[in-house]
């Protein structure tokens, strides 16, 4: 079984940036889809951003244009590179992985 923990988030100002990553306990090589999703209070978890162990990424639209998703298999490491934040940012991030992984969360909170 594979640990996710998340670390990166914290509060920041409307326009800033933050960069999230998530460490997992073994080798990710094997987990295919590594993803980005977040959850606003009062709110649905949604789909932030999803990586391939092929390279290829998908973003959810309010998100493309400012985020990037990568992810360094020597390191067993995803990351989530946030730009031009806004407040609607605001959530708790989890990483999730192939055979539905989950981390524990980390929250973002941007200001206005």
């Amino acid at each position: 079984q594979v640990q996710l923990v998340e670390s990166g988030g914290g509060l920041v100002q409307a326009g800033g940036s933050l960069r999230l990553s998530c460490a997992a306990s073994g080798s990710i090589v094997s987990l295919n889809t590594m993803g980005w999703y977040r959850q606003a209070p009062g709110k649905q978890r949604e789909l932030v951003a999803t990586i391939h162990s092929t390279g290829n990424t998908n973003y959810a639209d309010s998100v493309k244009g400012r985020f990037t998703i990568s992810r360094d298999n020597a390191k067993n490491t995803m990351y989530l590179q946030m730009n031009s934040l806004k407040p609607e940012d605001t959530a708790v991030y989890y990483c999730r992985s192939s055979y539905n992984y989950w981390g524990q969360g980390t929250q973002v909170t941007v200001s206005s």
